[in-house]
């Protein structure tokens, strides 16, 4: 399969827009009181957002590097 150019671009950009996005959001949960019991341990409501937002980083990066791939073909043609 080849990927057009504006395919590559929106995949890189979904890829960047995963990194922008769910870092930040692992702060809030970090910093939200529903993430540490009281003897400073995680709770589920953590880990299951640490989960979620480690699951997005992955997909996030798989799709971004598809879209370097796909950049990366259509130069040469």
């Amino acid at each position: 399969m080849v990927l057009s150019r504006r395919w590559s671009v929106f995949l890189v950009l979904v890829g960047v827009w995963t990194w922008v996005i769910w870092p930040r959001f692992l702060v809030a949960i970090w910093q939200d009181d529903r993430a540490w019991d009281a003897a400073g341990h995680p709770t589920a409501f953590f880990t299951v957002h640490a989960v979620l937002i480690a699951v997005s980083l992955i997909i996030g990066t798989a799709v971004g590097v598809l879209g370097v791939r796909g950049w990366r073909a259509g130069r040469g043609s």
